[in-house]
């Protein structure tokens, strides 16, 4: 898989260089390169901001910088698009609006085309390249989107800065046929997009096959599989550790128990800490000990989907 990441901070991603990751790049699973945006500016000061159209605080990152940087590393030559309709309906909707807070206005999320703006349940593999910018306003980054991405070939990760990427960017590669998507990792701002690119390569990389030194020990981890949950707790030895014992289940030997308490307590902490992933499981691919352990939970399984009652 070949990764490329443009920052004006190219030098944080030294870090993917560590660990598993490094191991990864050094086996030749992953070709990862990060890139300084500035190098494609021509000015002295080396500029990539400037004030936002319509006034505003801060300064938006400039088409023109991204552009050339993201032609070159795309294989793309330049050209000119006409507005989209969708764009001038959503200009004719702003004008008519008599009611809006315009003091939000940096925090609404413009409708996109973007390919991860309607989950799907099956994890495709995209044959070109595929274009991700972190964005606090996009649709959640979740497990679904690593597992679909770990089978590209190609990631550029478009890291922003200051009040954000102008919304042409994304417009117009989508417009040339690249496949772009725009990702939240939650709901919560971060001064740049560097942080956010960290945790969604850890998410893929670590899915490739020959990554991990021990595939099976992403099998049943949280969020993973058909049917997710959370992930029952884990314990090492020793056995009592300060005062406090692993469930005696764990030291039978008996595999079956051991698989039923695990599967068990996954169902019980999902219930507590995420009940709609409980609301989406298929209860058809339940068995009669999972039905059994979610109905004393208090959800009705009778349904496609569970229901709490």
């Amino acid at each position: 898989m070949k990764i490329d990441i443009v920052s004006v901070f190219p030098e944080y991603f030294e870090v993917l260089n560590l660990s598993l990751l490094g191991k990864a790049q050094t086996k030749g699973l992953v070709e990862v390169t990060a890139h300084n945006l500035r190098d494609w500016t021509h000015d002295v000061h080396h500029s990539v901001d400037d004030t936002p159209v319509g006034g505003g605080a801060g300064m938006v990152m400039k088409p023109e910088v991204w552009s050339e940087c993201l032609d070159e590393l795309l294989q793309l030559q330049p050209t000119t698009i006409e507005n989209t309709e969708k764009m001038e309906n959503i200009e004719d909707s702003a004008d008519s609006c008599d009611t809006c807070d315009s003091g939000n206005s940096a925090t609404v999320a413009v409708p996109t085309e973007s390919g991860n703006s309607k989950k799907t349940d099956t994890a495709q593999s995209s044959a070109g390249p595929v274009l991700i910018f972190p964005n606090p306003s996009a649709p959640l980054f979740t497990q679904q989107d690593a597992t679909e991405l770990s089978h590209a070939d190609h990631l550029l990760f478009g890291c922003g800065r200051y009040e954000g990427y102008d919304a042409r960017i994304p417009q117009y590669y989508r417009a040339q046929g690249i496949d772009v998507r725009e990702y939240s990792i939650g709901d919560y701002v971060l001064n740049g997009g560097e942080v956010a690119v960290s945790v969604m390569l850890e998410a893929i990389t670590r899915l490739l096959p020959g990554f991990m030194g021990n595939a099976e020990s992403i099998v049943e981890e949280s969020y993973t599989g058909e049917n997710a949950l959370l992930e029952h707790r884990q314990y090492t030895k020793p056995a009592e550790w300060r005062g406090i014992k692993v469930p005696d289940v764990l030291l039978s030997g008996n595999h079956a128990k051991v698989d039923r308490f695990r599967r068990d307590e996954a169902l019980q902490k999902t219930d507590e800490l995420r009940p709609d992933l409980i609301e989406a499981l298929d209860c058809t691919k339940l068995d009669k000990a999972d039905r059994k352990t979610l109905m004393a939970l208090g959800w009705e399984v009778s349904a496609t989907h569970p229901r709490k009652r």
